[in-house]
């Protein structure tokens, strides 16, 4: 065999070791990248928990801080109506401002759309044709 001959099939074997230390380094690669991935999230998971924690006590300490402000309110109408007049006028204030916040709340829900993502899956979706574009060319 002369040494022409010889040359493309070295050549091959070259490539095929490449092809294959190439794949070998992008698995090895999206491994350490999902292992990298993975202890991010539980970090940030961990940090959200106590965030989310701490703020579900602050709204917990916030309500009772509006009953608080509510029997005060009763309280202070108590001084010069009787305490069930109070009591009621209070809670006819605060079934009005219910009555006109729950509206407002569905119409600002309304505008929201659904909570689909829906720019990124539309940018997601360009992404993959401008992909398969490429692809057959």
């Amino acid at each position: 065999m002369s040494t022409a001959e010889r040359q493309p099939h070295a050549a091959e074997d070259s490539l095929g070791v490449l092809v294959t230390r190439a794949s070998q380094q992008i698995s090895e690669l999206v491994r350490e990248e999902m292992q990298l991935a993975r202890a991010e999230m539980t970090q940030k998971g961990k940090r959200y928990g106590k965030g989310g924690g701490l703020v579900g006590a602050s709204g917990l300490i916030g309500v009772l801080a509006l009953q608080a402000l509510v029997a005060t309110c009763i309280a202070v109408l108590a001084l010069v109506l009787p305490v069930w007049a109070s009591a009621l006028i209070i809670t006819a204030v605060l079934g009005i401002v219910a009555a006109m916040a729950a509206p407002a709340g569905k119409k600002q829900i309304d505008r929201a759309g659904p909570p689909a993502p829906e720019q990124t899956i539309d940018s997601v979706k360009a992404d993959l044709a401008e992909i398969k574009e490429k692809a057959h060319r």
